[in-house]
């Protein structure tokens, strides 16, 4: 028996439904399994257990097992699942038996086997905790050495990934409010985007360099956990919601908000509006490389930032500035319709994705909070049961369908070479918090009215010390 492909193939990641078979159990003679025009609507999560359990001459498909091990922790925590297959299978093959029926062992082995090494590449956190894996090995000399593989492999992945986390340059939101007091003075004490990187494909480039490698950490689990609630079943079980397993979505959102931040910070910091308006027209063309190459998630923080308002009320700087491009690349992003336009232009890119020859065409970077947006209110819209206690398997299709897309997308190698140097300076680059950018702001245009004078007035007193 082969081993089973790596998620190579996309299939898995985009159910359209099962189709019934033959495998009939103890459950579904009593209702377990309910199909309608032949996709799987609904089960006891019983059933829907033994399901994703092969047998002898029964094997699940990929895009069943993703859907199940993605949406059963909504009920159940995983390394529970784990130990109720494990569980189901020693009672299914009779292993616990003292003398083994090697013949069956032989068939059913490699298809467990397979199983576990799918959970294994998908779900590899479900593994932290040392499990009962042992117990379903039987008698077997090949198939434990294969067993033995399978955890070296994970063990080294897990060792990977942690190490990996740590790896992440970590964001340093250091305020320079003080800067502002800078401004007249030589520029040398900030160096400043431009004299990293003039060019904006490269920077477009090395933006999606950041992104894609800050989406690799993140696993499809967390999408599940970020909104894992209480049981409607049993108000006394709240569900793990433990802050480790969301970090990395977390740390992805805080990405987005530093980039908005130093857009804004790059554009207010410079003390002639000739160089504001050039480094606005040096972020408009990066944006739309960003919209060209795929990468949504810059493109949305780079127009976040320019529409901030110490940035939006530079009138005198915006005069200077050609700014067509950006109405059109704002109007792509415009939230009316819920993004319409956005999501036009995201399911463009998905379709392009699919068909592309080149990895430098599958790019899809999606605008990340609004995808977890969509997740939150599919799960808070659907019920997770159907009055009659079973599990409602069509919101698990869907929540399948979504955050599969996007692991499809996240696997994406970046084509792009890597400049160490520009990556760095995203990172690291001092960035004004919103009082700095204010500060900054009215020392560049005075303020218009009474209300932007008494701000300028209390924010020199608070951040320059100076009345």
């Amino acid at each position: 028996e082969g081993m089973p492909q790596t998620l190579g193939s996309t299939s898995m990641f985009t159910p359209c439904g099962f189709s019934p078979h033959l495998h009939t159990s103890k459950e579904d003679e009593q209702g377990g399994l309910i199909f309608q025009d032949g996709n799987l609507t609904s089960a006891s999560l019983d059933a829907l257990i033994q399901h994703l359990i092969p047998t002898t001459d029964y094997y699940p498909e990929k895009a069943y097992i993703f859907t199940l091990l993605l949406s059963s922790r909504l009920f159940i925590e995983p390394h529970e699942l784990l130990s109720q297959v494990c569980h189901k299978c020693i009672e299914q093959q009779r292993l616990d038996d003292p003398v083994l029926d090697k013949a069956r062992i032989r068939k059913f082995g490699p298809k467990i086997l397979q199983l576990l090494t799918e959970w294994t590449e998908t779900f590899p956190y479900d593994f932290q905790e040392k499990h009962m894996i042992h117990r379903i090995a039987p008698c077997d000399e090949a198939y434990w050495k294969k067993m033995n593989q399978l955890l070296q492999t994970l063990n080294q992945k897990l060792a990977t990934l942690s190490h990996g986390q740590e790896g992440i340059v970590k964001i340093s939101a250091a305020v320079s409010d003080k800067l502002v007091a800078f401004k007249s003075k030589p520029p040398s004490i900030q160096r400043e985007i431009l004299s990293v990187c003039s060019d904006p494909y490269t920077l477009a480039q090395q933006l999606t360099h950041v992104e894609l490698e800050r989406l690799s950490h993140i696993g499809p689990e967390e999408f599940v956990q970020a909104f894992v609630h209480k049981d409607p079943l049993d108000g006394t079980k709240t569900c793990f919601s433990e802050q480790k397993k969301t970090s990395n979505l977390e740390a992805y959102v805080k990405w987005f908000n530093r980039l908005c931040y130093l857009v804004a910070t790059e554009i207010c910091m410079p003390a002639k509006k000739k160089q504001r308006a050039q480094v606005i027209e040096f972020f408009i063309d990066v944006a739309r490389e960003c919209f060209n190459i795929g990468n949504f998630n810059s493109l949305m923080a780079i127009i976040s930032g320019m529409n901030m308002s110490p940035v939006s009320r530079l009138k005198k700087t915006w005069s200077k500035v050609k700014t067509a491009k950006f109405f059109i690349l704002e109007h792509q992003m415009d939230p009316t319709g819920n993004f319409y336009n956005y999501r036009t232009a995201l399911r463009g890119a998905a379709h392009r994705s699919l068909t592309a020859h080149s990895n430098r065409e599958k790019i899809v970077i999606p605008f990340f909070s609004l995808l977890i947006k969509d997740i939150y209110f599919l799960n808070e819209g659907c019920a997770n049961r159907l009055p009659n206690g079973h599990v409602n398997f069509e919101k698990f299709l869907e929540l399948a369908k979504q955050v599969g897309e996007f692991i499809t997308w996240k696997q994406v190698e970046c084509p792009f070479e890597q400049d160490p140097n520009i990556i760095h300076y995203l990172h690291t680059a001092p960035i004004f918090t919103e009082d700095g950018l204010y500060l900054a702001s009215y020392e560049s245009e005075s303020p218009e009215n009474q209300t932007e004078k008494d701000r300028w007035k209390s924010l020199r007193s608070t951040i320059l010390g100076k009345t």
